[in-house]
């Protein structure tokens, strides 16, 4: 694999190599790879089994007293090292590593009269390890596991390179940095009643069950994996790899309907390395305020069988933190010609609006094989926000090819508005002689961005997948005096434990 990555990469530095013949070899190599095994895709990565968790629906006939919901066991290229991973989950310890990768590199030249932009290429990759502890195993604590995540990132990503610093082309990067251990995660949780209450406490990351779905990382930009990016467009919205002191609760009033809530603290700098560089800086004096999400939603298995899974939901929470204006200062002026500090806002807000639902399954392939649908929005406070809404489209077929059944095909397209106070910032900034500096590393107006993306994930063997990939940015850095952008890439994982 190190080997066909390396002749990728040295193919791309040729000038005298067409960029369509590198995307071709991609492809090509790509299918050399191929072999029959059992399913793995992007969704069982380490980092998805808060997500998992808020995924699954109740049990047809649960309990009435405390349970712990099995831990996911995703398939891995070393299924039971030595009887290393039995032995660990009967006394109720799951551990589970994954590494993934994430190349890109830009087709087209950067737009003329900017120095600064180049065409080029990057690579990104992060090595997951998750530990989950069922304590009604090991103590008879009924009901109460523990979940701790850590991360090891590298890399860069390439699409800063051409001006745009909205959407990374690869989502592994940033939050973490250049780092050789970062902790995500570090939370209790009980579960009682059968599963039908859970409640949560401890270092948590508010996205990965709010807003969230395991699907989103079928795909590799980060305007769209992990979760759209307008969900966390405010500073103090936690996402993987980042983490804060939360609380939460979750019920299920009946099988296939849930409402959760929590409350989580606000901290500065949560994606800065100067206090978050580790994940281990748990200083209270970091806290500013409170966050307040609350999310209903609505899972049906639908169809003739049962077998078409939908996930149905709807939230928004108040931030409590301090917010600057992104248009006024505190006199009620445009700080941009005041020169004043932009207006602090003490309240702001976000919602959001999701659907993901199979429309189809394809009977020669596994349990999760078949076209689903995936559509939402998100709407943002447009006083404080970068991003006013984001909306997006995308289709995924996993196994719609018989002979390979457990390969599968995606596109997504997003639509991110930014807010108007944000474009009139601009257009002041710019428009004074000489030009002051924009903000968001803008060279024009801001007004929308589209970002189109297409990828095949290829299941080489068991644990490991590999994906070649397309993006193509319209108005990158949501800027109408940028060229479109292209990118061919491959994102690829392998599943250790």
């Amino acid at each position: 694999m190190r080997a066909l990555l390396t002749v990728i990469m040295e193919l791309y530095c040729q000038k005298h190599v067409s960029r369509t013949k590198a995307w071709l070899v991609i492809i090509i190599a790509g299918m050399f790879l191929c072999s029959q095994a059992t399913a793995q895709t992007f969704q069982d990565n380490s980092n998805s089994d808060a997500r998992l968790r808020v995924a699954t629906p109740l049990m047809a006939h649960p309990s009435n007293g405390p349970v712990v919901p099995p831990f996911s066991r995703p398939e891995a290229l070393f299924t039971d090292p030595f009887g290393m991973t039995s032995w660990l989950r009967t006394r109720g310890i799951a551990l589970t590593m994954d590494n993934t990768n994430e190349f890109t590199a830009a087709i087209s030249s950067p737009t003329p009269g900017h120095p600064d932009y180049k065409q080029g290429a990057s690579n990104a990759g992060q090595m997951n390890t998750a530990l989950h502890i069922n304590w009604e195993k090991v103590i008879g604590l009924k009901g109460f596991a523990t979940h701790t995540l850590f991360t090891s990132r590298y890399g860069t990503t390439a699409n800063r390179m051409m001006g745009d610093w909205l959407a990374h082309s690869s989502e592994i990067y940033g939050g973490g940095g250049n780092v050789v251990v970062h902790l995500v995660t570090a939370y209790g949780e009980e579960n009682l009643l059968g599963g039908r209450v859970s409640i949560a406490g401890g270092r948590l990351t508010e996205m990965s069950e709010f807003s969230a779905s395991s699907l989103f990382c079928n795909f590799q930009n980060n305007g769209f994996c992990g979760r759209p990016k307008a969900a966390i467009d405010n500073q103090y919205i936690t996402s993987y790899p980042a983490g804060e002191w939360g609380f939460r609760v979750r019920g299920r009033p009946s099988r296939y309907i849930y409402i959760q809530a929590g409350v989580y603290f606000a901290e500065r700098g949560i994606y800065a390395n100067s206090q978050h560089r580790t994940g281990f800086h748990f200083n209270s004096s970091n806290i500013v305020g409170q966050l307040a999400p609350i999310e209903l939603g609505w899972e049906p298995l639908l169809g003739h069988q049962h077998k078409l899974p939908g996930h149905y939901k709807i939230g928004g929470q108040v931030i409590s933190a301090p917010n600057p204006d992104n248009y006024y200062d505190a006199q009620g002026q445009p700080y941009a010609l005041s020169g004043r500090a932009a207006r602090t806002h003490q309240q702001t807000w976000s919602t959001w609006f999701e659907i993901d639902q199979k429309l189809l399954h394809h009977s020669y392939s596994n349990a999760e094989g078949g076209l689903t649908a995936m559509t939402g929005i998100i709407y943002n406070d447009p006083r404080t926000s970068l991003r006013n809404y984001e909306t997006y489209v995308a289709f995924v077929d996993r196994g719609f090819i018989r002979s390979r059944p457990y390969d599968s095909f995606g596109v997504v397209m997003t639509y991110v508005k930014i807010a108007p106070g944000v474009s009139d910032t601009d257009m002041l900034d710019l428009s004074m002689i000489p030009a002051k500096t924009a903000p968001n590393h803008a060279t024009g107006v801001q007004g929308h961005v589209t970002v189109f993306e297409a990828n095949y994930q290829i299941h080489v063997m068991r644990g490991v997948v590999f994906a070649p990939d397309f993006q193509i940015y319209f108005h990158p850095n949501a800027q109408k005096n940028l060229k479109n952008v292209e990118f061919i890439g491959f994102k690829s994982q392998i599943q250790i434990l």
